[in-house]
């Protein structure tokens, strides 16, 4: 098996940047004995048999993509650069690991502004990414609400900047418990009905 055996055509029209609605008239496409059918999602209930799995993910995504500047004095006095940093996995405290853009331009030890509410300091570089202790103003939650942007996968992000109707169209309907740092994307597909 190889990496282009993957390969195939998507024209860019077909990628769905926002939930058909309702969720549940989503397109579903079932391969069994060979077979290859297309439905939606509300047919998922005559599709199952006894002995299927369908595993709900409750976690609510937070607003994990963050962009901030970073200030540096050096020979030709302050100089400042934009900073993005995603969020990827909570460790102690209120320390993540994030994946950064650029990271070159960081340093461990200095801070990144993400707003008013929110600064950063750079404890450690590791790979593509930092780890980072948030330092916010009052709560971590509601800094990370009022600065953070949803972080919406590449190809969706490549279409429309996050706004705030992917509040809601990136969250599944029972998400419940915050801290996800990405949908479970097949999940979106359903809705309260």
């Amino acid at each position: 098996m190889h990496l282009d055996d993957f390969d195939f055509d998507l024209p860019e029209q077909l990628i769905a940047t926002r939930p058909v609605s309702p969720r549940s008239s989503a397109r579903l496409l079932q391969m069994a004995d060979g077979v290859i059918s297309d439905h939606v999602v509300t047919d998922l209930v005559d599709l199952l048999q006894p002995g299927d799995r369908l595993v709900l993910n409750d976690t609510k995504v937070i607003p994990a993509r963050l962009n901030g500047v970073r200030h540096r004095n050096s020979a030709q006095g302050l100089v400042s650069a934009k900073i993005e940093a995603t969020l990827i996995e909570p460790l102690a405290g209120a320390t993540w690991k994030a994946l950064i853009k650029p990271l070159r331009k960081i340093k461990v030890g200095e801070t990144i502004e993400f707003g008013p509410q929110l600064k950063a300091k750079v404890l450690a570089l590791e790979g593509g990414g930092a780890h980072l202790d948030l330092l916010a103003v009052g709560d971590l939650d509601a800094a990370l609400a009022q600065t953070g942007k949803m972080p919406l996968p590449p190809y969706i992000a490549a279409k429309h900047a996050p706004d705030e109707k992917d509040n809601h169209d990136y969250q599944t309907v029972w998400a419940e418990k915050t801290g996800a740092v990405a949908a479970p994307t097949a999940s979106l597909h359903f809705d309260e009905a």
